[in-house]
């Protein structure tokens, strides 16, 4: 293994060695606390421009397949990880970890103390960072990562949205069989406006019998309203994503214009945002974000309390239970963890129902944008 060094912005230069691509990389550092699931992690685009510390100490064990893959490719900018295993263990495994993101030029950093990050992005926040196998000089590795833009101000859903629409039909992942079902007969026909979209989030929609057509992020509103005036669709979801959502003004302008038109719609993390923003209420940015898949959230109707998986580093305010009932709460921190519109047809939620990976305790939640679609 080669060495990496690491230089954070906070000015604490650390050295590693490299298991990943081979290149001097900058980005977010945050942390993921899920005991399972690294390759869903690091091929969900809404990892996209950042490096993900994974508290789990082992990682690599189980190799990595293509049928787990959440998108086509890798989309963090590298993985922290204490020990990492290149042997892997695993009757589905197609290759190892460390080829996986050479292949997909991602950047993997072990033999690092992962407990002292994640106690420093707990106490001074996410930050931005730039690892490198080339460079070792701080003084360089600091004028690099001054000198290179904030993931705030990409807007990285140009890289991650698909550019032509498609229909998905696969349902969810059948653990006897070991493949993913074929799409049961839909009662409904939604578009999926595709911010960085997961594809256990549109398994678990086809699973939900409702059909699917996914379309890019540069979507006309009008061209939607249309479709739903002449029942060519039932409804819109909203999907999860990378990046602050502040920078998104060409799709909340569409989006409010589908709120006006009373359309049906869910939306998932980045999707949960932007309703917000469209309806005029602006996220914030939380100081370390949720990441994992062991937050408690109170289901605020039933009054349980459901295990879920998280990934945003921005929430919705809390004054906006001004137009909205908060159906969610994120027992951690007590901020929002969902919505339903009071004057329309339109619910939201922050976490992942979807729990790729993750556990399913909210997987109801596809169900309801079917029956708000009915109703």
């Amino acid at each position: 293994m080669k060495t990496v060094w690491i230089y954070l912005e906070n000015g604490t230069l650390l050295e590693a060695k490299s298991f990943g691509a081979d290149s001097t990389t900058v980005g977010e550092i945050v942390f993921n606390t899920s005991l399972s699931g690294y390759q869903e992690i690091m091929s969900d685009p809404s990892y996209a421009g950042q490096f993900v510390t994974f508290t789990m100490p082992e990682i690599g064990n189980i190799g990595v397949n293509e049928q787990d893959m959440e998108s086509s490719s890798a989309h963090a900018k590298g993985m922290l990880v204490r020990k990492y295993q290149d042997r892997y263990s695993n009757f589905r495994a197609e290759e190892s970890l460390a080829q996986f993101l050479i292949k997909h030029n991602v950047m993997g950093i072990c033999d690092i103390d992962t407990r002292f990050l994640t106690k420093m992005i707990r106490s001074e926040g996410a930050m931005m960072m730039v690892a490198s196998t080339k460079i070792s000089d701080k003084d360089e590795l600091k004028k690099i990562l001054e000198n290179s833009p904030r993931i705030e101000d990409v807007n990285y859903i140009e890289e991650v949205s698909t550019k032509e629409s498609y229909l998905h039909t696969s349902g969810t992942y059948s653990e006897i069989e070991f493949k993913y079902e074929d799409a049961p007969t839909p009662e409904a026909k939604i578009a999926v406006i595709d911010f960085g979209v997961k594809r256990n989030i549109l398994n678990e929609i086809v699973q939900s019998k409702i059909g699917v057509e996914v379309i890019p992020n540069d979507f006309k509103a009008e061209d939607l309203i249309e479709k739903f005036n002449a029942k060519d669709i039932d409804g819109v979801f909203l999907s999860n994503g990378p990046g602050d959502p502040l920078v998104l003004k060409k799709e909340q302008e569409q989006i409010k214009k589908l709120i006006t038109a009373k359309i049906p719609m869910f939306g998932i993390c980045l999707g949960h945002q932007l309703l917000s923003i469209s309806h005029g209420y602006d996220t914030f940015k939380l100081k370390f974000g949720h990441h994992g898949g062991n937050h408690p959230v109170k289901n605020e109707k039933t009054g349980l309390v459901e295990i879920t998986a998280q990934n945003h580093n921005y929430n919705v305010p809390d004054n906006i239970t001004e137009i909205a009932k908060v159906t969610h709460t994120n027992l951690f921190d007590n901020t929002i963890e969902g919505l339903k519109y009071n004057d329309s047809p339109i619910f939201s939620v922050q976490h992942h129902p979807e729990s790729s990976p993750g556990p399913k305790e909210s997987r109801y939640i596809f169900n309801e944008f079917l029956s708000l679609i009915k109703r």
